[in-house]
């Protein structure tokens, strides 16, 4: 971690559903960091690659957020614990004041367009429904007061909220001008709840980071929008679990020209993302996230299929079973089948933290539009068609070597 005085910059860290158990892991993360209780595992800019690039501390973060909720983030973190996190209690008793702190610069969100599920979820939205418009102003805001209060020098925003139905993109998506006279007069149509969140931080001049699978959030226009405000973008959907390692299983089978004939996966969850899953509309969204990186891979389609279960139980212990049939030499079929066990917050929290780093450092950079080095961190990484996780890691290493004007040959070993 950069400790230089002289660059100690105050970064705001915006999290969209700031009270779901991620937003709550990574909060509980940098705090516990801030207080030496814990070390960084499992936060790949915490390696010695990015040792030199001058990120900013985590220590350094001031959080912020809104949802739709209005449970206490205290609670939140509790639940966090509870569900996820093996953290002692003495640890979490010595961070409940900077929790207490945080809830300071926590507002309210937006369900506009969301689905029945998540609109049934909010409990902390005022009564009525806004123009498109008003609802932007807000989100905007929203984002002006939490920098001025904390008196920030800039504010990553990353959308951490539970996915929303698939957005049908029209042209107006592709039009920026188009698409801004759509949200003027109202087209509740034009966009969802991402929509606005990524349409209000991009005018704010806010990095903006979508960890969700939500395809509403950085449409063709708003990247474009992106792009000329000198901003900084990336997403889509976190890469944490089961497709992490079909990216990094997949080209094995490439290189050893063996043809796999079907990858069957069920993926297990019980968490709230488990239960807004379990709504085949928001559903849809996830599954072509998903579906997609083996053909990408592979350059062909084999026989393919997820399955998501909501499995109440599990709580944030989510499970992947997977089972791929393939063939070889003389026609012989052959299989392989892993099981994957893992809590969900453990592993996309680090995440956060890295992508809120590293989004910051493309903006002092003077970076605009997407950050396809980024790709290694995202299921369906925007303008990048490299699906190889290895390969996307080099494309990270390679940004970071050139970031810092040093070279680190290939795979770097902690």
């Amino acid at each position: 971690m950069n400790n230089n005085a002289e660059k100690k910059r105050k970064v705001g860290l915006w999290l969209i559903g700031v009270k779901g158990l991620i937003s709550a892991t990574v909060i509980i993360g940098a705090f516990a960091m801030r207080r030496g209780l814990t070390t960084t595992t499992g936060m790949v800019t915490a390696s010695s690659v990015f040792t030199d690039l001058g990120l900013v501390d985590v220590n350094d973060f001031i959080f912020g957020g809104c949802d739709i909720r209005r449970e206490p983030l205290l609670d939140c973190a509790r639940r966090a614990m509870k569900e996820g996190i093996t953290l002692d209690s003495f640890i979490f008793d010595k961070i409940t004041s900077d929790l207490e702190k945080t809830e300071e610069n926590i507002c309210a969100g937006t369900v506009h367009n969301c689905g029945d599920i998540i609109e049934n979820m909010a409990d902390g939205l005022p009564a009525g429904n806004k123009k498109l418009s008003d609802e932007l102003l807000t989100i905007r805001q929203n984002l002006k007061t939490f920098k001025e209060r904390n008196k920030l020098d800039s504010v990553v925003v990353i959308n951490l909220t539970s996915t929303e139905p698939p957005l049908t993109i029209k042209p107006c998506h592709h039009n920026l001008e188009e698409f801004a006279k759509c949200v003027k007069s109202n087209n509740a149509d034009v966009g969802r709840a991402s929509t606005l969140y990524a349409y209000g931080a991009i005018l704010e001049g806010c990095s903006y980071v979508n960890f969700t699978p939500s395809n509403g959030a950085l449409i063709p226009a708003l990247i474009e929008l992106a792009e000329q405000r000198g901003v900084p973008v990336m997403g889509n959907d976190g890469k944490t679990g089961e497709t992490l390692v079909k990216s990094a299983l997949a080209p094995m089978f490439l290189s050893r020209n063996l043809e796999i004939l079907s990858w069957e996966g069920v993926n297990m969850l019980g968490n709230m993302d488990g239960m807004v899953l379990n709504d085949p509309k928001n559903c849809e969204t996830k599954l072509k996230s998903k579906d997609k990186v083996l053909q990408k891979i592979m350059g062909y389609a084999p026989h393919s299929k997820v399955h998501i279960h909501y499995v109440p139980s599990l709580a944030d212990q989510k499970t992947a079973w997977d089972l791929i049939h393939f063939r070889g030499f003389l026609g012989g079929k052959m299989s392989l089948q892993f099981t994957w066990q893992g809590y969900d917050s453990i592993l996309a929290a680090p995440l956060v933290l890295d992508l809120a780093r590293l989004a910051d450092f493309a903006k002092q950079r003077g970076e605009a539009g997407l950050m396809p080095h980024l790709a290694n961190f995202f299921k369906s990484p925007l303008g990048v068609e490299e699906y190889r996780h290895e390969a996307q890691y080099e494309m990270l290493l390679d940004y970071a070597a050139n970031a810092g004007n040093k070279h680190y040959g290939g795979m770097i070993n902690e």
